[in-house]
């Protein structure tokens, strides 16, 4: 009896051990598990906060910088004797003062970041041979021309230059349009807290341009090369400082006149008339418009600057027949021509500034101020930096490759603007 009751005690025993071991197998295996899902759904989230941003814009800049560039606390230092025309683009991590976050004015066809163009190409920066070109502070620049009026004459390129300032200054004022439309041919946009006026004026050619009924789809246009456009000479009294710019609209087909005449035309490839050529035309047109400011009864101690010649970088074609702009980073110097038609428009646009200048003979008082924004060598370098294909396009089919992203390489012309402001500041 004994026997039997101590069998019964070790069978029970041994059920009892064997239902802890197979509760203890049961445990360990949920353990294992719940580790093993923590850690790949780690993983997975890891990876998918990584891929997001990625795809998110790259940061404008660190918060140091913002703080310096912002608040016009860095050391903003000119070299008078340094070319700033002349240099390279150098890699920098610092990004823009602003980005299509930040700025509600950029338009849709310059919106790069918003249409998913690689942020690549905002971070460089143009280095001057031999001394540095400071940085925008956008502070700093309102307190230079705080109570004052500046304006823009020119293309749409001239426009691009607006509305980088335009974003630039709109990250330490309020700026509120007071004049504008739909085309943004004109506009007038006050900063309020430093009372500064900015402006922009349709001009293509500067001069009296007639469109010609007799030419094909792209248009062309009769030139008045003796007389001014009155659409933006009338509104030169009042203002303090003039960007005037242009260049791309004379390499189309136009006919030039002279004292009410016709004397040739250029792109014209006609038998019975003489093509000037593109750079007679440039030249004659802004000759007029430089002595046009300069005799202005109104103007007192307007200073004006001449931004010289931006040019296009479609490769494989044109603009509507298949032409694109896929460069990734700048050009080095083997792989553009530095003496191309590019630097003879630049090289008669600084020769008529000369030219203006030392005719100027009013006196002192009321004496006014010509100089030069030379970009086209740095911006020859960077078919990175125009919209391409990323951008809200009415054609399917065409790339742009003349206008400039924004942010983007367009933003140093105002670097540039702000040296020499800087640089003039003494002349009142």
């Amino acid at each position: 009896m004994a026997s039997q009751n101590g069998f019964e005690w070790i069978s029970w025993l041994q059920k009892k051990i064997a239902f802890f071991l197979l509760l203890l197998l049961m445990l360990s295996t949920i353990f294992l598990l719940s580790v093993w899902y923590s850690s790949h759904s780690l993983t997975f989230t890891a990876k998918e906060t990584l891929s997001k941003q990625n795809l998110r814009p790259q940061e404008p800049y660190d918060g140091a910088a913002s703080s310096d560039l912002l608040d016009g606390d860095s050391s903003f230092t000119i070299d008078e004797s340094c070319d700033i025309s002349i240099g390279k683009w150098v890699r920098e991590t610092r990004g823009p003062v602003y980005s299509n976050l930040t700025c509600s004015f950029i338009p849709e066809m310059n919106n790069c970041q918003k249409y998913g163009k690689p942020p690549g190409y905002l971070y460089w920066r143009w280095k001057p041979d031999g001394c540095d070109l400071p940085w925008f502070e956008p502070q700093r620049f309102l307190d230079l021309v705080r109570g004052k009026k500046l304006a823009f004459i020119g293309d749409s390129i001239a426009r691009n230059q607006f509305e980088s300032l335009l974003c630039l200054l709109s990250q330490v004022d309020t700026a509120i349009q007071i004049e504008g439309n739909s085309t943004r041919k004109y506009r007038t946009i006050h900063f309020q807290s430093s009372n500064f006026t900015l402006m922009v004026m349709w001009s293509e050619y500067y001069v009296k341009a007639v469109p010609n009924t007799n030419c094909d789809a792209i248009g062309c246009f009769d030139l008045y090369l003796d007389k001014v456009n009155l659409n933006w000479t009338s509104r030169l009294p009042g203002l303090d400082y003039l960007v005037i710019s242009g260049g791309n609209w004379y390499f189309r087909k136009n006919y030039l006149y002279e004292n009410d005449t016709l004397i040739g035309c250029t792109n014209c490839n006609e038998e019975k008339l003489k093509d000037y050529g593109t750079v007679y035309a440039i030249r004659s047109a802004l000759r007029k418009a430089l002595e046009s400011i300069n005799s202005c009864q109104s103007c007192r101690r307007l200073k004006t600057f001449v931004r010289t010649y931006s040019t296009a970088h479609f490769e494989n074609g044109a603009w509507f027949n298949g032409g694109n702009c896929n460069r990734t980073e700048p050009f080095n110097e083997s792989e553009i021509n530095l003496y191309g038609y590019q630097s003879e428009v630049a090289k008669v646009q600084n020769e008529e500034v000369e030219r203006i200048k030392g005719s100027n003979v009013v006196d002192d008082d009321n004496k006014n101020y010509f100089g030069v924004l030379d970009v086209t060598e740095a911006m020859m370098r960077r078919g990175d930096g125009h919209p391409g294909g990323y951008y809200n396009k009415h054609s399917k089919t065409a790339n742009d490759c003349l206008h400039w992203c924004l942010p983007g390489p367009v933003d140093m012309w105002n670097e540039m603007l702000m040296h020499n402001l800087i640089k003039t500041s003494s002349l009142g």
